[in-house]
């Protein structure tokens, strides 16, 4: 199976290295045919106004949104979970708004607030699931066809609709790849 990851910014050589190791082929996306190859997407973290802006100006933003519609996976991580996102608070950034959950930015803090946590989240399994928060988002709100699947500090960072996945931080920075695995699941629903 392959599975592709934005690779305009932000921390897609993780991803890949992840979704080797869980067995199936990681594939690097920049153009948007590429999009046509892969069973799943991944949009790593990193610069979301960023990456967002060059989305657009390569084309990738009506094409992701076309996979997506047509029932292609797709897991966000922290920049990753703001482009999906319908809203950003106070932000008017290129995004897909493809997730019916409202997101803010920097939520969590500056660089100097980033952090690690234990969460217990019963889909990945009863072992607890330790998240690296950098400059991390969090959904303030979710529509009732989402999923909450983990909170920290009251704050939702983990969330499921259809077959979109996001998560506020980085599990690429950790060696569970248990959130990739869950993700390779859905590919496969």
């Amino acid at each position: 199976m392959k599975i592709g990851v934005l690779a305009l910014q932000g921390a897609f050589r993780e991803h890949c290295l992840m979704l080797d190791g869980c067995g199936t082929t990681a594939v690097e996306i920049r153009k948007p045919e590429e999009l046509d190859e892969v069973a799943g997407l991944v949009i790593p973290g990193g610069e979301s106004t960023t990456i967002g802006k060059l989305m657009v100006e390569w084309g990738l933003m009506d094409k992701i949104k076309a996979r997506v519609a047509q029932g292609m996976a797709v897991y966000g991580t922290c920049a990753g979970m703001i482009l999906l996102a319908k809203e950003i608070i106070d932000s008017n950034q290129p995004r897909l708004g493809l997730m019916d959950i409202v997101v803010r930015r920097n939520a969590f803090g500056r660089q100097r607030e980033s952090f690690e946590a234990d969460m217990a989240v019963p889909e990945f399994g009863a072992e607890p699931l330790k998240a690296v928060f950098i400059r991390a988002p969090y959904i303030e709100q979710a529509s009732q066809n989402v999923n909450v699947m983990a909170r920290v500090h009251d704050k939702i960072v983990i969330a499921r609709q259809d077959k979109m996945l996001v998560t506020a931080f980085h599990p690429e920075l950790t060696k569970n790849d248990v959130i990739h695995k869950y993700f390779i699941s859905m590919i496969k629903e």
